[in-house]
């Protein structure tokens, strides 16, 4: 540890120039005395580093002394440092290690593209999370990641739908965060699974390891596994005529997929107005989210949806206006 620690101040000093021994101490979360050693160790190692006191004082290195990582060129650079530690690094206890990989990186760049890091901190963030998504609870997340790890197999506990406890021995294949929620993908008698990692109740590693297929790709398989699931939820579909003002909110509402569907829709009639069928999970999820685009939107299709908006919109309406 104290290997890690003397490298992570020598790279502190690179990065940030000069900082006091309150500032190291507070960024490494040690004591001052334990600052002071670590300086000690790394001038008998013939690091050139100095002191200044006084208000505006603390430690620096030599000019001289500097590493440089060549190779990079502007455009790499600002990518690079556009990447912020994201939530779900920090579920899984690495977004330290990653924060120590980058000071080392940002270390061992050139002073002009040192200064290109800050200009990107200052412009750019990531936010990999949704909207009022709340905090899940994942206390099997260090235990699943690692299995993943040792190619271990867990044994996990999980309750279904209608209340039913299964218990089930998997072979962790991978972990995937989408919009900061993590789920496991996992294969059992070589069938694969994909279980949300906040619904799990118990995961403990089993002590018979298995073979982590040579063949599976977790980004391709995700990718159709969602295409996948999504097409499973959208079981229900309205026809309808857009407004030509609320046309350009659709995308935003149903995904980018929708650009395509517009485009291959037929001519607008005489008021503007374009016919689409759109699909939803249900026949309640279309009336409650029709209702919401209130005169963007008319219901065309089928009769029972249209006459079940129209039976709410006058409920609404008379609640409002007596």
């Amino acid at each position: 540890m104290r290997a890690d620690r003397l490298l992570s101040l020598l790279m502190l000093l690179q990065t940030r120039e000069q900082m006091t021994a309150q500032e190291l101490a507070e960024e490494l979360e040690v004591s001052e005395r334990t600052i002071y050693r670590d300086i000690d160790a790394l001038s008998v190692a013939g690091i050139p580093i100095y002191g200044e006191s006084g208000p505006e004082g603390g430690y620096a290195l030599l000019n001289s002394y500097r590493t440089n990582l060549t190779g990079l060129t502007d455009g790499e650079v600002r990518a690079l440092f556009m990447l912020s530690i994201p939530a779900p690094l920090a579920d899984l206890g690495v977004s330290q290690e990653l924060r120590t990989a980058l000071l080392k990186l940002s270390a061992a760049l050139p002073d002009s593209h040192r200064r290109d890091e800050a200009k990107v901190r200052q412009r750019f963030h990531l936010d990999s999370t949704w909207w009022h998504q709340g905090e899940e609870q994942l206390p099997h997340l260090p235990t699943i990641h690692h299995a993943l790890w040792q190619d271990r197999q867990l044994h996990i506990v999980y309750r279904t739908a209608v209340g039913i406890r299964i218990e089930r021995l998997v072979a962790p294949y991978g972990l995937v965060a989408k919009a900061g929620v993590w789920y496991l993908v996992c294969a059992r008698n070589e069938v694969i699974h994909v279980h949300r990692a906040s619904d799990l109740l118990e995961a403990r590693i089993a002590d018979d390891a298995f073979e982590h297929p040579a063949d599976f790709d977790l980004a391709r398989f995700w990718d159709g596994w969602c295409r996948e699931y999504e097409s499973l939820q959208a079981r229900f579909t309205a026809t309808v005529r857009v407004a030509p003002n609320f046309v350009s909110e659709l995308p935003r509402r149903f995904g980018s997929q929708m650009h395509n569907k517009i485009a291959q829709a037929g001519p607008p009639d005489e008021a503007g107005w374009i016919t689409l069928d759109l699909t939803f999970a249900s026949f309640e999820d279309a009336r409650d989210r029709l209702l919401g685009f209130g005169r963007g939107v008319e219901v065309l299709a089928p009769r029972a949806l249209r006459r079940s908006v129209l039976d709410y919109a006058e409920q609404i309406a008379d609640l409002y206006t007596h």
